[in-house]
């Protein structure tokens, strides 16, 4: 109920609408401006055998919008082919010369899916060449194309309840509507499809999307189409359950690494395909594509933190580039380099005598703002708040980094560079039961506008802490008493045995249900640690003296320290007694901005010896700790 309540469903009956979306109908496709146009022209070419040319998108959304818009009006009898722009060559949208070359080879009526709200110049050329449909989920510019008829629930006056459809929501309805003119059919099929592409778009999955998720993954669980079968199959989730999180990361990457690398076509293809072993050997070659594509991000991730050796936290925004980066996947590096840092980034890749640059933000900062106040050093930009795209000359970057720099920094304060992890509520993780959980889980499905509830616990002490899996590569904590105990796991930080063995923390993490070898227990999924108050001890200028002695201590004949942090601090602890990784942390951080420690290419650190009387205010990280306390102290 609290949960409800918080998100804004404050009724019995919203409530009801909400937990159970299965039993809601679907909204009348004809509320949509323009659908009773649209789809007379579309019978109309169907009827005479018109050629009809489905114009897509090189992501996800765009490739399952073609793909059941095709299929459907094929299925009405229609003569239509599909269309997709080339990323690399043709960038985004509808373009002049593609819709010139579709006319001259016979098209009479284009649909476009998934984009072509912004394209009101192409549009306008082609007015008495061909009819051109436009269905778009973007948001309208102040012009709208002047085509024979546009589908855009966003768009002015139009009454459709549903205003955040994805593009494929968009083509679903469309589809709806063709039907029901044509055979009074209730069209509800391919869900498997359309919620595919709901939520690989991120869209909120509230109102008509949380049905349409709803009930698409229970086709994709229970009876998806051929070549969603064998998607699934190539990324490993037979005989599982489909979330939301299956979706998102490991069944949208597939295809999206066609048209980040090669052509959205294969992924078409694939949802296409009706014979299983055609199926099966797209979804391997695009598996083969997104290990490739994992394999360039990483790549290009190396090179940009090789660029950000010399990160302090008094560094603003992050602008990296090199030199023909595989502009397929700079965005995703940049999200990745949010993630890692928690900064504004831009990555940039040379091509030719441009660069191009992908820009993600982070809460605080609208990017595209951001991006105006630098536009006498770009040469075009767009996006929106988290999001954007920009080019510029190269010897125009320096200026540009310069300028975006300084817009961060005058407009963001230091408490925003802080991620932030939003907490339900305070529960112990052992206050939790199997029934409680599984009530919980009708809040499913997750995503945009409906986040998994996070929880959380201050200052637990657990009992146990191991490093599990290969290698040790995830952590395990205990928690609890003997009267009742639960395991906690937290993927990838087992490197964090040692150290929470003897440290309290607070804790944001997820329950689930475990079952192994027929038992069923509660288990919780660590979001994130932190250290718990008590262990938030700065470094202070004696500590930092007693640190500084030891790391000399340990140092190589070459001068080279360890500085894999966890296994430091159990280091540190055994000579000076009780310390926490975050002292420790803080007192590294200070000691490279001071220019003491120098990072290697091999991982460890080097001690720099002093060649002059410093001040410790000199370091960005014990500086700010000082005005902190000052105003802390003015307040007081």
């Amino acid at each position: 109920g609290q949960i409800l309540w918080r998100r804004g469903i404050r009724t019995r009956a919203a409530a009801n609408d909400f937990l159970h979306p299965e039993e809601a109908p679907f909204h009348d496709p004809f509320l949509m401006a323009d659908m009773e146009p649209a789809v007379d022209r579309i019978l109309r070419a169907i009827a005479g055998r018109e050629p009809i040319v489905v114009y897509g998108d090189y992501d996800v959304d765009g490739m399952t919008s073609t793909v059941i818009l095709t299929k459907n009006i094929r299925a009405l009898g229609g003569d239509v082919s599909y269309y997709i722009p080339n990323r690399f060559t043709e960038g985004y949208g509808i373009n002049l010369p593609a819709l010139e070359e579709l006319h001259a080879a016979g098209c009479v009526l284009l649909v476009t899916v998934d984009c072509g709200i912004a394209s009101v110049d192409p549009v306008a050329a082609m007015r008495g060449e061909m009819d051109i449909i436009v269905t778009d989920h973007h948001l309208p510019g102040a012009q709208l194309p002047p085509a024979h008829a546009v589908l855009n629930p966003h768009r002015t006056g139009c009454a459709y309840p549903e205003k955040e459809l994805a593009g494929v929501g968009v083509a679903f309805k469309l589809c709806q509507a063709l039907w029901r003119r044509h055979t009074q059919r209730s069209y509800e099929d391919d869900l498997d499809i359309v919620a595919l592409g709901t939520v690989a778009d991120l869209v909120p999955l509230v109102g008509e999307n949380r049905k349409i998720v709803r009930h698409g993954l229970r086709v994709m669980t229970e009876g998806p189409c051929v070549g969603m079968r064998a998607l699934i199959a190539a990324a490993g989730l037979e005989d599982k359950t489909i979330n939301t999180g299956h979706v998102g990361f490991q069944l949208a990457p597939r295809l999206n690494a066609a048209g980040r690398l090669e052509t959205a076509r294969r992924g078409v293809e694939l949802l296409s395909s009706e014979l299983p072993a055609e199926a099966e050997r797209i979804a391997e070659a695009l598996n083969a594509l997104n290990t490739e594509r994992r394999d360039l991000e990483w790549e290009i991730l190396t090179a940009a933190r090789q660029e950000l050796a010399d990160f302090t936290p008094d560094m603003p925004a992050i602008v990296v580039a090199g030199e023909d980066w595989n502009a397929g996947v700079i965005g995703i590096v940049a999200s990745r380099l949010v993630d890692i840092y928690y900064r504004p980034s831009i990555v940039l890749t040379r091509q030719d005598d441009v660069y191009k640059g992908s820009c993600r933000s982070i809460a605080g900062l609208h990017m595209y703002e951001a991006l105006a106040a630098c536009r006498d050093t770009l040469i075009q930009f767009g996006g929106h708040a988290m999001a954007a795209g920009l080019s510029l000359l190269p010897e125009r970057l320096p200026e540009f980094r310069t300028a975006f720099s300084d817009y961060v920094r005058t407009h963001l304060t230091p408490a925003d560079f802080m991620p932030k992890v939003e907490i339900m509520a305070l529960v112990p993780p052992t206050d939790w039961t199997v029934p409680l959980i599984e009530e919980l889980a009708l809040m499913e499905p997750y995503g945009m506008g409906n986040p998994r509830p996070v929880f959380g616990a201050r200052d637990i002490r657990p009992q146990s802490a191991a490093a599990i899996g290969g290698e040790g590569k995830h952590l395990r904590l205990e928690l609890g008493s003997d009267a009742g105990r639960v395991a906690v796991l937290y993927w990838n930080h087992g490197d964090l045995a040692a150290v929470l063995a003897e440290e309290s923390v607070d804790i944001a993490y997820i329950p689930n249900i475990n079952e192994w070898q027929g038992v069923t227990s509660v288990q919780c999924t660590a979001d994130s640690l932190r250290p718990a108050a008590c262990e938030l001890v700065f470094p202070e200028r004696e500590l930092l003296k007693r640190i500084y002695r030891r790391l000399h201590a340990m140092q190589s004949p070459t001068g080279a320290v360890p500085y894999e942090l966890p296994a430091l601090t159990c280091r540190l602890r055994s000579l000076e007694g009780h310390i926490s990784q975050y002292t420790v942390a803080r007192a590294m951080d200070i000691f490279h901005e001071l220019g003491l420690l120098e990072p290697l290419p091999d991982g460890t650190w080097k001690l720099i010896p002093s060649r002059r009387k410093m001040e410790l205010t000199e370091a960005p990280t014990y500086r700010r700790y000082k005005e902190r306390k000052e105003d802390e102290g003015h307040v007081k």
